[in-house]
Parts: structure tokens; sequence; C-alpha cells
């Protein structure tokens, strides 16, 4: 009996086996599925795996957010509290049940929960915002602006959830202090704070002053965020709070470059800034800046290489601001074999409003160091803010007009003619 019983026993074990690794099979089938689910299927997904809490914390909160109708809060709340029993070390779920009873106007046991949620994950992002909210509401701008870069450190995109509180925390000397420190600290978010308040006419000023506090630190402004904001202050028609805002961010070094045209040696050391030289990406040609030590042939300024097809627009360029008054605009210029099919030219425009006031043309050939000059003027009313712009009188890039050679130019500036 025992010979006949032992071929049973080995068959029932091997049963066994394929069964439990049969169950082992659609049990993790079943998981992955519930978890491939769980986004555009919540409902299903947690019928496939009811330990999956993903789905379900997925499912309410799309419920909480439905603006069709307002959910039923009471079923809601049970199904996460259902859920809390089995993940109570689950901070969303905290949060969650905190949400419902926020909802449900339990504002004092929502924040308990949400300080819970905070305990078990200090980046757990709804309890964050909830957080957030509370401390501006009661005034701790501090410990606003501490939370709100915890925030922001892990969830960077949710800047725009909280972009509309950040001038009002600027208002405020504690909030201003506490943003401040943050940035002095270089915080991921020191550039989006410039991006939002460069683009709102009432942020600028509030920009500006971030600006000079910072210049004093260990962390001073970037030639990005100095942009940023003079180019709202542009776009604001406020050019005097613009330029004086340039000449504030100049280095002692690159102090010794101005004049009506900033830098109008071409040093090889653009910023980008406005009041600054622009250099644009434009095909037809290359446009270098280079000082006598490290030039070509020895000629520093600006090298202008034309590559032979047509050049349409422009790709250098700098606002200035030249008080009312009678000038002289000159050029100290080299070229090689140069071809110029339409006109290059100088031009001066005023932005506001806009208008051409000046044209300077460069001729053609080669030649070596050649002065040019040109005298203009400026409307004592009707022109506060200058575009100076190099720029071709192509309208059309036509391969029939072609630029050919090289354009050295040594030295750009503008004075002031006497009385």
């Amino acid at each position: 009996m025992m010979e006949l019983a032992s071929p049973l026993m080995q068959n029932l074990r091997r049963s066994s086996v394929w069964f439990v690794a049969s169950v082992l099979v659609l049990v993790a089938s079943s998981i992955g599925l519930s978890r491939f689910l769980e986004s555009e299927m919540p409902t299903v997904s947690r019928a496939l795996d009811p330990f999956n809490v993903d789905p379900l914390i997925a499912e309410i909160t799309s419920d909480l957010n439905d603006a069709n109708g307002p959910p039923d809060l009471n079923v809601l709340l049970a199904k996460a509290r259902g859920a809390l029993r089995f993940n109570l070390a689950d901070a969303r779920l905290y949060s969650l049940i905190g949400e419902i009873k926020y909802q449900q106007g339990e504002k004092d046991e929502a924040y308990v929960l949400f300080d819970q949620a905070r305990k078990l994950s200090k980046t757990e992002i709804h309890a964050l915002q909830r957080s957030i909210s509370r401390n501006i509401e009661a005034g701790d701008l501090p410990k606003a602006v501490g939370e709100i870069d915890i925030l922001l450190r892990r969830w960077p995109d949710q800047f725009s959830a909280i972009a509309p509180g950040i001038p009002a925390i600027l208002s405020s000397p504690d909030g201003y202090q506490a943003v401040l420190t943050a940035l002095e600290a270089e915080a991921p978010w020191r550039a989006s704070v410039f991006d939002l308040l460069g683009k709102d006419p009432g942020g600028l000023d509030l920009a500006n002053r971030l600006l000079l506090d910072l210049k004093a630190s260990s962390a001073p402004p970037n030639s990005r965020e100095l942009s940023g904001v003079i180019s709202g202050y542009i776009r604001q028609k406020e050019y005097e709070s613009a330029y004086q805002l340039f000449l504030f961010s100049l280095s002692d070094q690159e102090r010794k470059l101005g004049g009506y045209i900033f830098n109008g040696t071409f040093e090889p050391m653009p910023s980008g800034r406005p009041f600054d030289w622009q250099l644009r990406d434009q095909s037809g040609l290359e446009i270098t800046f280079a000082t006598s030590d490290n030039a070509v042939e020895g000629e520093g300024g600006a090298t202008v290489r034309f590559l032979n097809t047509p050049v349409k627009s422009t790709a250098l360029e700098q606002y200035i601001e030249l008080p009312p008054g009678s000038y002289k605009i000159s050029l100290v210029a080299s070229a090689r074999n140069l071809k110029l099919p339409k006109d290059l030219f100088w031009s001066i425009r005023c932005v506001d409003p806009p208008g051409e006031i000046a044209r300077f043309n460069i001729p053609e050939g080669t030649y070596n160091r050649r002065k040019l000059s040109q005298d203009f003027s400026v409307d004592p009313a009707l022109c506060p803010l200058q575009l100076l712009r190099l720029q071709s009188a192509a309208i059309a890039e036509s391969w029939r007009f072609r630029y050919v050679g090289t354009l050295i130019m040594h030295k750009l500036s503008i004075e002031r003619n006497p009385s």
C-alpha cells in the first residue's frame, strides 16, 4: 500500500504546487492589471486588487474635484476611512479625510488630520497646500514661506498654484523678509518668482526691490532675472525705471563701457540685458565680438561675416535712452570685399511711438578703419526710448540679393552736438 500511495502523494503534491503557483500568477496578474488601470479606471482597478489604495485615492480625489455636481461627502468619507484601516501609514488618506472634513465645515478636525499627514510625510502635497493657506490667513507668513519652499522643492510644477499669493506675501514686511531669505539661499523657485513679478505690472517694483537687496548678498541677481524685470518695465512703458535698473545692474568693469551706446567697442562680454547688445540668430551671417588682443588680424570689435546668402532683418541691437537734443552717430569700420546688394545700415528708431529717426548706411568695398558719421536729433516730447539696430534693407530672402564679405566695426558711438 505504501508503494501505491507514494505516486499518489507525489501527484497530489504536484497538483498543490501547481495550484498555488497558478493562484500566485493570478494574483500577480490582477495586481499588475490593477496598477495598469488605476489612473483610467480606478473602480475596476480597486476591484482587481482591494489592497491597492492608489485607485481609491484617485477615485475620491476625482469625485472631490468633480465640477458637475457636489459629491456625497459621507460616502467618500466611509471609503477613505475603510482604506485607512489597512493603510495606517499612508499620509494621503489622512489628507483626503481632512479635505472631506474641511468641505463638511469641520475645519478644526480637518487641520488635525492635515497635521497628521504632514507628520507621516513632510511633502504630502494637499496637506501642505492647506497648511500654507491657513498660515497666510493667520498672518504667519514666515511659516507659510517655509512651507512654500518645502512644497516647491518636492513639487516644482505647483508654482502656478501658489503664484497668486506671492505679491501679497511680499507686500508684508515679514513675508518679504522670508522670501528674500529663501532667494538668498538660492531656492529652486527663485527664477519663477522673478518671472512672475516681471510679467505683473503690480509686481515690478517688488521685483526691483528684491534685486536691490540681493545685489549685496552672496547670491546677487543674474542676467536672466535682471533682463526679465527690465523688459517688464519696458512693456509697461516705464522707460526711466528700466534704464535705471540697467545702470544699477552694471558691475565695476561694465561701468567702464558706459555711454549713450553701451559697449560701443564691442567687448566680448554681452550680457543679453536690454540696453546691452542683443545678438539674435540670423541665417546668412555670423557675428563675433573680440578684443584687439584675440581678434583676427589684430582688429578688435564686432566682426560680421556674410555667407554669400540673402540676409533679411537684423541680428544686432540694443535699447538706448537719449534725452531730447541734437546728436552725431559715428562708426569706425573696416571691410574686406564687402558686397551689399541691398543697403546695410544702423537705424535709430523711437520705441514709443514707433518710427525711424535716423539711418546710417555702411558702404561696400574694402577699406581700413574708415570713419563715418551722421547727425540726427531726438524730439523733445515724442521719443523717450530708442532702439539702435543693425539691419538690411532686404524685405524678402531672394537669392538674387546675396551678401558677401566681412565687416569689422571697431567702434560705434553717439555724442551730443554742441548747443
